[in-house]
């Protein structure tokens, strides 16, 4: 008996409407098929400009709307969390906005691209990994450092690739000044004496009650 023929344009439009993400082996196992057949299908839908391939076993479909990429973000590295450039664009403390979403793992470092999405993993010692919280979006939920750990993720991964730590032109008017003082004591001490001269630079005043 032959197997049901999938309509995959019109599941692709449904499948819209619930994620933006489509796996292989879900596929598969959901249509009781075989990875290959479901690969064949996509990559067709793909020169139709309705699903990009974008790692091993994923495909982005690219009818859903408001789709910001970082509800892959955990999928591609379990332990990882949005940070760096990402974060510090969206707390202000950067204004020039990254082509990428930045991240940090524990995992292996690794940039994952198409034409519409960039993600980059940069690695980080399993003692750094904390100070993150979980986020929403329209289809998910992904792991984002807190602001004042995303900037020192920044510097410590900075200094560990020997590129000159310049933060002239940072906002530090919206961190806490507790909590990044606190953070900091975890890090190596260079990450630290880093972080007090570009604040004694930029001339921000903690105050120790500051909440």
């Amino acid at each position: 008996m032959k197997s049901k023929r999938i309509d995959w344009v019109r599941f692709i439009s449904e499948e819209s409407r619930v994620s933006p993400i489509l796996q292989l082996d879900k596929l598969a196992a959901r249509f009781k098929t075989s990875e290959p057949v479901v690969r064949k299908a996509l990559l067709r839908l793909s020169k139709r400009g309705l699903v990009e391939h974008f790692a091993r076993k994923i495909f982005l479909n690219l009818l859903a709307k408001d789709f910001s990429g970082r509800e892959i973000v955990g999928l591609l590295r379990p332990q990882s969390y949005v940070s760096l450039e990402t974060v510090l664009r969206d707390s202000g403390i950067i204004t020039q906005t990254p082509a990428i979403i930045t991240c940090v793992t524990t995992g292996a470092q690794r940039a994952f691209r198409s034409n519409t999405l960039a993600i980059a993993f940069r690695h980080i010692a399993h003692e750094l990994y904390w100070g993150f919280q979980p986020r929403r979006t329209l289809y998910g939920e992904y792991n984002a450092a807190l602001p004042e750990k995303a900037l020192l993720d920044w510097i410590y991964l900075q200094r560990k690739q020997g590129v000159r730590v310049e933060m002239d032109e940072f906002n530090f008017a919206n961190l806490d000044a507790k909590k990044l003082l606190s953070f900091a004591e975890k890090y190596p001490r260079p990450v630290k004496y880093e972080l007090l001269e570009a604040l004694v630079n930029a001339g921000t005043a903690f105050e120790a009650s500051k909440a």
